[in-house]
């Protein structure tokens, strides 16, 4: 499709016009209300065990090739399929695959924008991987679960409410895991925290906050120049620069809001209530449009457009009164940031440089460090043993880009135990960008977070197995 103006605007409301509300409801802060009662209690629901994970890989672009590595270092897994849109992306991971590990012999699909249907029908995998532009998460993530096949998506797992609902309504009916990988309290530092907050170091947790802080506009050659050698791609992304325009929220409020739901029990003896979301206006994308139109015509449609503000903070009440805030901006010259804060009656943590206080001043360096190393929790160890052992071995070092949270899934996977993030976490981690844009364009009125476990939180058992109580034997190789 020429990407003139007119067919530009129309893709770029796509995911707009799924959070436009009934005319009856305008006048509420429960827009998005739905009477589903729940089915099937995916939280702690233990799928048969998987000796093999057999894994297909629907969108291979940066973020799926790296996944390939990844998932390809840990014991049990066999990638049985590719699919990407572009050709020479499919080509580009069979070649690494050969070199990096030769026993994995996956098919290719390519070239037609529906061959992933095909992916998710062979009666050979367990486990899609979808790694598409957004719009496509919910749609493929659904079809995968109506033909037997557990879910691995990267976030959003849906851009609209409905989506996010249809998403919880399949997994129920088919009893099909939904995992959305982002951060979470799997890896690093998070670790540790989730593991003080569950030791009551901090006290009765009070306030969390977290972010998606990364400048991916200000270096031209990194985010915006064109890879005439890679199908005109460019680091910005073309599908995530379409959706900036004719929305305006936090558009990816996951990675900084995993780990502290998580160490609030969301969703497991806690639930969001509501929320509020302001936006700046847009002080950058709008100047970089310009500068970049002038030097390629690529971006001419973009000038003018109405573009997402510098920076939205959205704010969310638990229903114990905790607080949330979120902010995201990527548009500004700021240093990165994710998961950022946890304060609770009798301390506090903040990240970036990492520190704790019990009073008004921070812990020397060397009581923070001894903390640490008191607090880090056994799936550290047990992760870090994996790796050192795969490191006294032969072959490849995909080993060392393994992250605690695929490790994990796939040992639950082959293990036969529940998730440590299942569709609930997902359905709601997503549901906070459509639900900010609704608060955002009402002058930062008050919206009500749907309850995607529909109570079972009350009585929902604590999610993350922290200390590996089941599980931990999968190997990296």
């Amino acid at each position: 499709m020429k990407l003139n103006r007119k067919n530009f605007l129309k893709v770029a409301g796509f995911a707009t016009a799924g959070m436009m509300v009934k005319p009856s409801q305008a006048g509420t802060n429960s827009p998005f209300s739905k009477n589903h009662v729940q089915k099937f209690n995916m939280h702690g629901y233990s799928a048969p065990k998987l000796d093999k994970v057999r894994v297909g890989f629907i969108g291979v672009g940066s973020r799926g090739s790296g996944t390939v590595v990844r998932l390809s270092s840990i014991e049990g897994v066999e990638i049985k399929a590719l699919c990407d849109l572009i050709p020479d992306r499919v080509d580009s991971v069979i070649k690494l695959l050969k070199n990096e590990f030769p026993a994995q012999k996956p098919m290719s699909y390519s070239g037609s924008p529906d061959l992933w249907k095909e992916v998710c029908e062979r009666e050979d995998i367990d486990l899609i991987y979808i790694a598409t532009p957004w719009q496509l998460h919910a749609p493929i993530a659904i079809y995968a679960m109506e033909h037997g096949k557990h879910v691995y998506t990267e976030l959003p797992v849906g851009v609209t409410l409905e989506e996010c609902w249809q998403v919880v309504e399949t997994s129920e009916n088919t009893r099909r895991h939904c995992f959305m990988g982002c951060g979470s309290a799997h890896d690093g530092m998070a670790a540790v925290i989730l593991n003080m907050v569950r030791q009551g170091f901090f006290g009765e947790i009070i306030h969390g906050e977290g972010h998606y802080i990364h400048d991916r506009v200000s270096d031209n050659k990194l985010r915006w120049e064109r890879d005439k050698s890679n199908n005109n791609w460019f680091g910005y992304r073309p599908w995530r620069l379409q959706e900036n325009v004719n929305r305006n929220g936090n558009l990816y409020p996951a990675h900084g809001l995993g780990p502290v739901s998580q160490m609030m029990d969301i969703n497991y003896g806690d639930k969001m209530e509501y929320l509020v979301s302001i936006s700046s206006n847009d002080f950058t994308m709008g100047h970089k449009m310009k500068e970049m139109a002038e030097i390629d015509d690529y971006y001419k449609p973009y000038v003018g457009l109405n573009l997402r503000g510098n920076i939205n903070t959205t704010i969310i009440r638990t229903h114990k009164g905790r607080t949330i805030m979120l902010q995201h901006d990527i548009s500004s010259p700021r240093p990165g940031h994710r998961f950022d804060l946890i304060s609770g009656n009798k301390g506090i943590y903040r990240a970036r440089p990492d520190r704790i206080a019990t009073s008004e001043e921070w812990l020397p360096e060397e009581e923070f460090n001894s903390l640490k190393e008191k607090y880090t929790p056994e799936i550290t160890k047990k992760f870090n043993e994996k790796r050192n052992q795969a490191g006294g071995s032969h072959g490849s070092r995909g080993y060392e880009r393994v992250t605690a949270s695929d490790w994990r899934l796939i040992d639950c996977l082959r293990n036969g135990l529940p998730l440590e993030m299942d569709v609930y976490d997902a359905a709601l981690w997503s549901a906070i960008t459509p639900l900010s844009e609704w608060s955002v364009a009402r002058q930062g009125e008050t919206v009500k977070i749907p309850d995607f476990t529909c109570g079972a939180w009350r009585t929902n058992k604590r999610g993350m197995d922290i200390n590996i109580q089941q599980g931990g034997t999968t190997n990296l190789i």
